[in-house]
């Protein structure tokens, strides 16, 4: 029998929470099943395993931080064959090799392990000694909303060569760090760091926030009014349940892109009888195929086309809004609504793809996204997304934009209504659709001609081809 390890593939260069653990010390697992839970910033996904056998070690525990090649658990194979060709090739080593032999291999192995072992030493010891310092600090850390709002009082303009992403990239701070200062909208450059070298504690971080709102949040109101706590229990019978991680991290993501985005929406109706129609005679080639085709690769193919003759929907501000970047490749966003909360899986090349290629990837990637087993990797790079709650219902609803992304597309319920041809009334399929968009950068002729070039691909998907 041989024990193998399993650690944690790449991720997506951040670290995760673990937060589920599916497995337990005597179970049997098989190839890609899962062992662990992971929930970052972005996505929940699972970690599988690599190989085949019985768990003999879990490695990790509910609440630890992990990042690419952290290890999970041990697992025991039927290694066999291994063993036996092992014993093949001792055996042989046994009758020829002199005695001494053996014994000096493992003197050389120390001796190198023993030369390694100072140069580690000076590193983990200034790491522990700062944090126990730091710990004494009692305040506990402000909410987020008060943070993101005084933090961004107290920010000055940053400095033309310097954009803060790539400013906090260059500061010295492990991922649980930097993933409570996004949370919290805090440049994590600007935080002076208590530990070795340098290094950002989560205590520097607490320290800044709590400086920052005793000395630079203006007077009279410039963070946001909290909401005061309410006793519900106080007039009927109540259940608490925690929030999910993802949930409240996408209401954070969605409250900061409201107060930093100027949303406007407008709204359209596109007339997809012509394409109901096709899709309705499809059905048969696509079963033939194995997949399902839905309106959302019509969708995803029309906003395509609808990008590369808008390209200012398909930009993003950079630099502090000094820059706008174009960009040259089309990857569309499809909101999925999954148990655990809202996830966005990317869609790359959306523009070079048949539309029987959209639908195999749409379907594989809202089953994933509901099984979390999305990495964050296919969830980042989108240009644009489209939020669909056709199957829900609804007459219109105005989307969030994804910041930063500048736009986004909601899609309600198709319903048939009588439409005047100039003579007569005649039943149409009508989608109503509804575009919302930065203002700061989409002005609303960009915004209308998008939409008004949608409905019309929409109404005659022959336009598709040209």
């Amino acid at each position: 029998m041989a024990i193998e390890q399993v650690d944690v593939p790449d991720i997506g260069g951040e670290g995760a929470e673990v937060i589920e653990l599916l497995v337990a010390v005597g179970d049997t697992v098989e190839v890609d099943q899962g062992l662990i839970v992971l929930e970052s910033d972005k996505a929940s996904m699972e970690i599988p395993s690599t190989v085949a056998g019985t768990v003999v070690e879990v490695l990790v525990a509910e609440g630890e931080e992990l990042a690419e090649g952290a290890p999970v658990a041990r697992i025991e194979t039927a290694g066999e064959e291994a063993g036996a060709a092992s014993g093949e090739a001792a055996e042989p080593e046994a009758d020829s090799a002199p005695a001494p032999e053996p014994v000096k291999e493992p003197e050389k192995k120390s001796e190198k392990k023993s030369e390694k072992e100072p140069e580690k030493e000076p590193e983990k010891e200034p790491e522990k000694k700062p944090a126990k310092e730091a710990k004494p600090r009692p305040a506990p850390a402000p909410a987020p909303e008060k943070v993101r709002a005084a933090a961004k009082a107290a920010e000055a303009p940053p400095s033309p060569g310097a954009d803060g992403d790539d400013a906090d990239q260059g500061t010295y701070a492990g991922p649980a760090v930097r993933k409570l200062a996004r949370e919290f909208g805090v440049p994590l450059h600007r935080v002076g760091g208590t530990g070795p070298q340098g290094r950002v504690l989560k205590e520097d971080l607490h320290q800044y926030v709590r400086d920052t709102l005793d000395s630079d949040a203006p007077a009279g109101g410039g963070a946001l009014p909290a909401v005061p706590e309410v006793d519900f229990a106080k007039f009927g019978e109540v259940e608490v349940t925690e929030r999910s991680k993802l949930d409240k991290l996408t209401a954070a993501n969605m409250h900061r892109s409201w107060l930093n985005v100027p949303h406007v929406t407008q709204f359209d109706d596109a007339d997809i009888t012509e394409m109901e129609e096709f899709r309705q005679e499809m059905k048969g080639e696509a079963e033939k195929r194995g997949t399902k085709l839905t309106p959302l690769p019509f969708l995803l193919k029309a906003c395509a086309v609808g990008l590369r003759e808008n390209p200012r929907l398909n930009s993003s501000l950079a630099r502090g809004g000094e820059d706008l970047v174009y960009k040259k490749y089309c990857h569309i966003g499809m909101a999925v609504d999954t148990p655990a909360g809202l996830v966005v899986p990317v869609i790359r090349d959306v523009d070079r793809k048949t539309l029987w290629e959209l639908a195999d990837e749409v379907i594989e990637l809202s089953g994933r996204a509901r099984e979390r087993k999305l990495t964050p990797a296919e969830m980042q790079g989108g240009c644009f997304t489209i939020s669909s709650l056709g199957n829900i219902g609804g007459t219109g609803f105005t989307p969030i934009v994804n910041t930063p992304e500048v736009g986004i597309l909601g899609v309600s319920r198709a319903v048939v209504k009588p439409v005047w041809d100039g003579e007569a009334f005649q039943p149409r399929t009508m989608l109503p659709l509804a575009l919302s968009y930065d203002h700061r950068v989409v002005n609303g002729g960009d915004g209308g001609r998008f939409l008004s070039f949608l409905v019309e691909l929409l109404g005659d998907i022959r336009r598709l081809l040209l």
